[in-house]
Order: C-alpha cells, then structure tokens, then sequence
C-alpha cells in the first residue's frame, strides 16, 4: 500500500505557534539530555544496588510513579523482565492501597516523580521503612524524594514551565542507564545510545516549524486522537495521550494498538486521528495493518517511525536503540500539540485547571 504524501502548506497558511515556555522547554530538549549526560558520566555509585540484587538479598523492584513518570518506567520494566528480574511496574496511588506483599524488606523501590513532592509519592515515603532500598528519580534535588531516598538520582533539566516534556525525556534517559546497572550490562554502552538519541532528536527539532505547518492539513476537523504502540512504545503512547490532553484541552487517549481494536475501532472517523507507533521490527508489521485498517476503515491516521515507515516528514525520526524509541517518538506528538493549539487560537501547555505539582491525592 502506498501511504499518503503530506504536501507543506504555503507559507500564508501557517498557523500561529504562540511561541511561549511551553515551547520553549520543548526546544530545550536536547540541552537537557546533554545536562544528564554529563552527570551520569560522573558515575552515581549504584553498586551496593546491583549486588544486592544479584546476590539475592533484594528479590523484586517495584517501579512506581503518576502521570509521565510511571509511563516513563515502562522500557525501564521490559529491560528487568528480560534479563530475569522480577519487576513490578505499579501506580503510586495503587500501591498505596493495596500490593501488600510488595512492602518487603527485600524490595528495592524505584521512584520516578519530577517534583519530587506529588501527593502520592509523598505518602508512600512515609512508608519507605517497609522497603528495602529506595532509588528516587526526580528534578528537584530539595524534594521530599530526594532526602528521604537512598539513592537520588537528579534529572537536571532546569525548570520546567507546564506540561511534562524536559522532564519526561531525562527520565527516560537516566531509567535506560539505571537499567543497565541493574541488570549488570555496560552503563557505557547506555550513555552511547543516549548521545546517538540527542543527535537525532537536535536534528528533527531544528526544523519544529516545518513539522508545525505540516501538521496543519493533519489536525483541521479533529476532534478526538488516539496515540497507540506496543512493547517500550506504550511509554509514548501513555504520555501522548497525556500530554495531549494537558497542552490542548482535547481528548486523547494513549493505549496499546491490540486494545485499540477491542472496542476503540469503532470510533474511527473523518474527525478522530489515530496515530501509530511503528516500533521496534518484531511487530512492525502488525502495527502497519492496524494503520492500514484504520485508513481503509475512513478514518485518519499517522504512522510514527524510522525511514519509509513515517507517513510524512512531521512523522519520521531518527533511528535508534529499541529502548530509546520513546525519547524520539514523543516529539510529533508535541509537534501535534503545538499545531492543535494554534488552531484553536490559543498558547499550548497553559494550565487552566491543573497545576504542576499535584498535592492532592
């Protein structure tokens, strides 16, 4: 099937980018990952960690945040479960309520929240005496979770003006370095994939207001947007829908593609867009169907992915490691943001309702 060719809008019909923090924090992204990268180069000493583990005195990892940062945890799950870990990858206010068996002192508790202060996180500290070690992920190096953890491991991505981007990226980033401590493979390695994942996502963000305008012919007449993937892709698919939600004030749901076809199918139309992670190969090609479906269904669509895969240039990033995918694949969903807001004639990323650290449970 030949897929469908954008065609870039005259330079009249642009929308409007309100160019504000929200997109400049967007901008920053690459900085950032250059920030963590030098401080994990520093070496934070997990060692005791890793041994604990391997010598069994640590028997699980619970993995647990809200919002972005539990999604964030997702490749992070994968990698421990592949090299035969026990993982848990659990909501912060779940395991507040319940999971009573993982509260063990033989437990070691990765935390991810970027303030370091949401309300869920905060209670859950209260009980870190009934874990066995805490690793905390956050950007606030005064937070509650940073002084209360273990092991802190800061995000170095500056202040952050709204929605959740600078701060997403670097945990990905130092969770993909974090796992290979864990699991005992070269954290060198790590950092190299990471340096290759800045160098691609400097390079598609150089052209942002290219990929704005390409959107426009994407977004007239959207109501409604689905973001899909599976595998590691389901962190970007969860914080798409999020972000989504929280930067344009429209609905949008992040899901796996296989939960997409068990009732979501049924929505597709002329004004609901569903977007598509291509992945990694193994299931490229069940993705593929899924969008060619959609199309041939009359609904709208775009495929996210390396090379031929993409269905537009807005759609198409760098390739790179299996496990870095999500640090790429979130960039055309912010560009879809930006492009939504200028077409409903207001600034992406401004709270209306929402706050940026949330303290009540």
């Amino acid at each position: 099937m030949t897929l469908p060719h954008i065609t870039p809008m005259q330079s009249t019909g642009q929308p409007k980018v309100v160019e504000g923090a929200y997109l400049r924090d967007i901008c920053a992204q690459p900085d950032v990952l250059r920030s963590m990268l030098a401080a994990l180069r520093e070496g934070p000493n997990l060692s005791s960690v890793s041994r604990a583990i391997n010598q069994g005195d640590l028997k699980r990892i619970v993995l647990t945040g809200m919002g972005s940062s539990l999604h964030a945890l997702y490749p992070l799950h994968l990698a421990l479960c592949r090299h035969g870990l026990t993982s848990h990858w659990v909501e912060a206010s779940e395991l507040l309520g319940g999971f009573e068996s993982l509260r063990s002192r033989d437990t070691l508790l990765i935390v991810v929240s970027q303030s370091g202060e949401s309300a869920e996180v905060v209670q859950l500290l209260r009980r870190r005496g009934e874990f066995g070690r805490v690793i905390g992920v956050t950007n606030n190096p005064d937070s509650t979770l940073a002084t209360e953890s273990d092991h802190a491991l800061l995000l170095h991505a500056g202040a952050e003006a709204t929605v959740s981007c600078k701060t997403y990226l670097a945990s990905l980033a130092v969770l993909h370095w974090l796992g290979a401590v864990l699991t005992e493979t070269d954290p060198l390695v790590a950092l190299r994939e990471i340096e290759q994942a800045e160098a691609g996502m400097s390079a598609y963000l150089s052209h942002w207001r290219d990929h704005v305008a390409l959107l426009k012919p994407v977004v007239e007449g959207i109501e409604s947007i689905f973001v899909t993937g599976r595998g590691c892709s389901l962190a970007t698919a969860g914080t798409g829908g999020l972000i989504l939600k929280e930067s344009t004030r429209r609905p949008a749901e992040g899901m796996s593609c296989a939960a997409f076809r068990h009732g979501p199918l049924e929505m597709i139309g002329p004004n609901v867009l569903v977007l598509v992670m291509v992945g990694q190969t193994a299931v490229r090609d069940v993705n593929r169907k899924l969008y060619n479906d959609i199309i041939s269904g009359g609904g709208r669509g775009g495929l996210i992915g390396p090379g031929h895969d993409a269905t537009s240039a807005v759609f198409r990033i760098p390739e790179v490691p299996v496990a870095l995918l999500p640090l790429l694949e979130i960039l055309p969903v912010q560009m879809l943001s930006l492009a939504l807001a200028a077409r409903d004639g207001r600034e992406a990323g401004v709270f209306a309702k929402a706050s940026k650290i949330t303290v009540t449970a």
